[in-house]
């Protein structure tokens, strides 16, 4: 008996707060996949660091053998500078002298990265009066940003999404939902040929020391805004940085129509309502209104009654002149 009713407590328990218990399941599962992810990039890319370690010290040595003249202070020195200035865009190769950062097709290369959140990270301002303005820049520039593509998101869902699932549930009488899905499906996958295999394909074939998996993996990286910055296009003559740009904020516009398609999707929905609060319901909120008003009406009448004078009486007893007059002993 007992345990039948600490069974049924902890069903009740669980089930009044059930919207907690799945928010607490979703971090749970979050800081797992984290160190999932760690895990993996761990032992996939160690070894990897490890042997080019390996070839750099290797490189070096060999180098200051064959240049006995120059001291291994000198060298470091000069390879602190070099990657200093790398690290701003700048390179000491031949073949970058030509390429410069800050012309007006690359700081407006620039400008889209820092206001889309890309932020390659290979380019960056070297003044204090450019790193000031690139904050100012930012605070404003960004919020005006989300706004012009939650404003032009809007617009194009109701002509590619909207529109497309009433005609065909209302033509020919569907499923709602089966057609969203349908149609979803169909718009993500025209989402990722026009924006990711066939740029892929051509800038690999522009970039010469690119595969077509380096250049998905860098149209991936810059439409999700993640922005590593171990690739970035642009090293070939023929390439100029605006056309970089207007891929890069139309296929931010696409992305975003594409997830605001799905998440629109009943299923969704659903799904993202288990690990939500529950709103509150009208009718909940206004019993609760009126029981606060009938209170604070309640406790002005007693003020009022009091300032006035007046005892509020809630029971009325005889005033007895005797004991002998009380009935009860009577």
């Amino acid at each position: 008996m007992l345990q039948s009713l600490a069974s049924n407590s902890c069903v009740r328990l669980i089930q009044s707060h059930k919207s907690t218990w799945y928010f607490v399941s979703l971090v749970l599962g979050y800081i797992l996949y984290l160190i999932f992810g760690a895990v993996v990039f761990s032992s996939v890319e160690l070894p990897y660091e490890d042997l080019l370690r390996q070839e750099l010290r290797a490189i070096k040595k060999q180098f200051l053998q064959e240049n006995e003249c120059l001291s291994e202070e000198r060298l470091e020195r000069f390879l602190k500078k070099a990657l200093d200035a790398s690290n701003y865009g700048v390179s000491i190769l031949n073949n970058a002298s030509a390429n410069w950062n800050w012309d007006f097709t690359s700081a407006l290369f620039f400008a889209s990265t820092v206001l889309s959140t890309t932020g390659y990270g290979h380019t960056a301002p070297l003044s204090d009066g450019g790193k000031a303005f690139c904050i100012i820049y930012s605070m404003i520039g960004i919020p005006f940003t989300l706004l012009f593509l939650t404003a032009v998101v809007q617009r194009i869902m109701v002509f590619s999404t909207r529109r497309p699932v009433m005609y065909i549930h209302r033509r020919w009488g569907l499923s709602k939902p089966l057609v969203a899905i349908v149609h979803a499906t169909l718009l993500a996958t025209l989402a990722v040929s026009c924006f990711f295999l066939i740029p892929a394909a051509i800038f690999s074939a522009l970039e010469e020391n690119w595969n077509f998996l380096e250049s998905f993996y860098f149209c991936f990286i810059s439409l999700s805004t993640i922005g590593l910055g171990d690739y970035v296009p642009g090293e070939a003559t023929n390439q100029r940085p605006v056309n970089q740009s207007v891929y890069l904020i139309l296929g931010l516009i696409v992305m975003l129509v594409v997830l605001e398609t799905f998440c629109e999707l009943q299923q969704l929905k659903q799904l993202r309502k288990m690990f939500y609060l529950k709103k509150e319901k009208p009718q909940d909120r206004l019993a609760i209104m009126e029981h606060d008003h009938l209170s604070f009406t309640t406790v002005s009448n007693r003020a009022t009654a009091y300032t006035e004078g007046k005892t509020p009486t809630f029971v009325s007893v005889p005033t007895l002149a005797s004991p002998n007059d009380d009935p009860m002993i009577q």
